[in-house]
């Protein structure tokens, strides 16, 4: 898959900004320029994704991840109230709370540090989402903590197994094979601890009258009582309860809600990981950017009672250019798929209906066209005045348009919560160097090789 990623982008460069290739019957265009992008993006009736994301269905079923249609509108109606900034807010105290841990674990050491970024910031993405998702720790589930993780990550690695072997797209023929079985256990798990949750939240909200869904109510601004000792949750409202709360007005059925909880599970957790990953190589080998993080963090903490609160994450302007530069490196999600339902005029051709399009968010981020000396780290590419007249759509970390990222607001917000904590206790230093960087391409843009920071105490 690496070669056949790298032969893709060769292709992509050599007939620059749209060629088509044949995945065996199938021809699918690859598309790359902002303006082709703008297009496809910005028009409410291209938003069905193409089959290369059936694969996904065994585990998010219907989910708004896969789906597309009116079930699609209705569920992403539904789920834009999770994102109302007063209930993004009890998000972020878990994400900061988790930060703080990771940082905590580090220092539990007592003394320098190396460390295989990915595996290690994944252990506590899965915490953070776990608790936002479902409100549930994994740490209070026992043996079964490590097993849910194992099966988190077994379920990503079949998902690709199959979504590279186009003749495994076949349910018939996926189900002759060894790996339908491995599935159908990894997923008993998965889809079974998702299905507890659901009960015992749905019990609670019985047993207190649905008092506390009132919440969603009011964009979040009040939190679950002591009350909910009553099944051992935390306080915090998480996705879960807004899905409760539609379900009650007989808007989403307990399958709905499982495939959005799983969606969400896939979206914010391994996505993320990898991305503080290349962030904290970077800054590793940045010393002089990393320095000036530090030391907008450190103001900011000494004005905000030397702790970590979201009004200080929302204010650390070079850190988040910073991030912004990282994601245009490594986007989380490096190319995405749709289905042509009609005709589409581009600028230069005509896409007929029923075709294949791969939007090639990677390369346009790397376009010297509008990108000069595109490989190279420099977060000032993102001062305001630089910004102002650049295309909308060469810059697209979580996509754009109506079908963008819904969760991108909490996924920026999980990066400053992970990393500030991090600079401000901790010189990072390179291990593993950028240009002996491997990437292959699954699910997202993921190192072939460990890359390993040294985490030395201030």
């Amino acid at each position: 898959m690496e070669n056949l990623w790298k032969l893709l982008c060769t292709l992509s460069d050599k007939y620059y900004s749209i060629f088509k290739f044949w995945l065996f019957f199938t021809p699918i265009i690859l598309i790359r320029h902002p303006d082709d992008l703008e297009v496809i993006l910005s028009n409410k009736k291209y938003i069905e994704k193409s089959f290369i994301y059936d694969t996904f269905r065994p585990w998010l079923g219907d989910s708004i991840f896969t789906t597309g249609g009116a079930k699609w509108h209705s569920r992403r109606k539904i789920l834009n109230s999770t994102f109302h900034f007063n209930i993004l807010q009890q998000f972020i105290g878990t994400l900061i709370e988790e930060g703080n841990r990771m940082t905590q674990s580090l220092k539990d050491s007592k003394g320098i540090v190396v460390k295989d970024l990915t595996p290690f910031i994944s252990e506590h993405t899965l915490n953070a989402i776990c608790e936002t998702a479902m409100g549930t720790s994994l740490q209070n589930l026992g043996t079964f903590e490590q097993q849910y993780r194992e099966a988190v990550h077994q379920i990503a690695e079949l998902t690709f197994y199959r979504l590279k072997r186009p003749w495994l797209h076949n349910d018939l023929i996926f189900m002759l094979s060894s790996k339908s079985r491995l599935q159908k256990r990894t997923l008993q798990i998965l889809h079974g601890f998702t299905e507890k949750v659901i009960a015992e939240r749905k019990f609670y909200h019985e047993c207190t009258n649905g008092q506390h869904l009132k919440s969603f109510e009011n964009d979040g601004e009040t939190e679950v009582d002591n009350d909910a000792k009553i099944i051992g949750q935390k306080k915090r409202l998480a996705l879960l309860d807004l899905l409760i709360a539609a379900s009650r007005e007989g808007c989403l059925t307990d399958l709905d809600m499982r495939e959005e909880v799983d969606a969400f599970m896939f979206a914010g957790h391994d996505t993320t990981a990898t991305s503080i990953s290349y962030a904290l190589l970077l800054l590793a080998e940045h010393k002089d950017i990393q320095d000036r993080i530090r030391t907008e963090v450190a103001a900011a903490v000494q004005e905000n009672g030397n702790k970590f609160t979201i009004k200080l994450l929302q204010n650390l302007p070079y850190l988040s250019r910073c991030l912004k530069e990282v994601l245009r490196l490594y986007p989380p999600a490096y190319a995405i798929s749709r289905v042509t339902s009609e005709d589409i005029k581009l600028p230069s051709y005509l896409i007929p209906a029923g075709t294949i399009l791969i939007l090639n968010i990677y390369a346009v981020h790397r376009d010297p066209n509008f990108w000069p000396n595109a490989d190279v780290f420099d977060p000032n590419r993102f001062l305001p005045e630089k910004c102002q007249n650049r295309h909308p759509y060469s810059y697209i970390p979580f996509s754009a348009g109506s079908r963008n990222c819904i969760g991108q607001r909490y996924a920026r917000m999980q990066l400053k919560a992970f990393i500030a904590p991090l600079i401000h206790n901790f010189y990072l230093e390179p291990i593993d160097y950028l240009k002996d960087l491997r990437i292959k391409p699954d699910l997202m843009l993921r190192p072939t090789h460990p890359i390993r920071v040294k985490f030395v105490p201030i």
